[in-house]
């Protein structure tokens, strides 16, 4: 019985626009011929960062691969894919969940499920990908607490505008919703929230007309002025 070759897509990046990727992609189609696979198309990136998570080829490369228009990806080095190892964590847990295989070639690095270092590879990624997490998560507390120190606002700027002239317009002139927010230049919502809460806090219990539909204050941004 005749074996269905892999299909596989190639991805090569270089940083900048100066530079090509015709080393990488010469090697990646000399290993794919070797093999016996079959290059399912290949995907560029030339002139971007592996640690922007979001590039062009790359993000068509993913949406392909989850209409599983292949089998395989093939990449020179791991760096090439990203070197961000929180992102290069979550793209090949994507890929694994998408069933589709991972090889950096260079550095005989496979996430076949027939590899034993394939389950190690992942483990080692994850870990790290959690740690780097960590470390972001404290970096920007840090950065909060030190901001909040100085006396810096941390946060969605605060809108300032009086609450009564939205009542006002609202009850009283009956204006829509968008009109008042375009006369004083807040969000459609923050002028629903700030009517709301206006009526709320003078013991009324009826916030919103009927079929206006009542939102969260923690998704809206909510202003503290009179």
């Amino acid at each position: 019985m005749k074996t269905v070759p892999l299909a596989t897509a190639i991805y090569a990046r270089c940083s900048t626009s100066d530079q090509t990727c015709d080393s990488q992609l010469k090697e990646l189609r000399e290993y794919v011929a070797r093999r016996g696979w079959s290059i399912a198309a290949e995907y560029i990136d030339s002139g971007f960062s592996g640690t922007k998570a979001s590039r062009p080829a790359l993000d068509s490369l993913m949406k392909a691969a989850a209409l599983k228009k292949f089998d395989c990806v093939a990449v020179f080095k791991l760096d090439r894919f990203g070197r961000s190892v929180l992102h290069l964590s979550q793209q090949l847990a994507t890929l694994e969940n998408y069933g589709i295989r991972f090889v950096a070639i260079s550095q005989g690095l496979d996430t076949d499920a027939s590899n034993p270092t394939s389950r190690l590879l992942t483990g080692i990624l994850s870990c790290v990908a959690e740690f780097e997490r960590e470390l972001l998560r404290e970096r920007t507390l840090s950065g909060i607490r030190a901001a909040q120190a100085a006396g810096k606002h941390v946060g969605r700027p605060k809108r300032i505008f009086r609450r009564d002239e939205v009542v006002r317009l609202r009850d009283e002139e009956g204006l829509s919703w968008r009109a008042i927010a375009t006369k004083l230049n807040i969000p459609t919502m923050t002028a629903v929230a700030a009517h709301r809460d206006f009526h709320a806090e003078a013991g009324c219990t009826e916030t919103v007309p009927a079929k206006m539909p009542v939102f969260s204050s923690s998704s809206l941004a909510l202003s503290t002025s009179v």
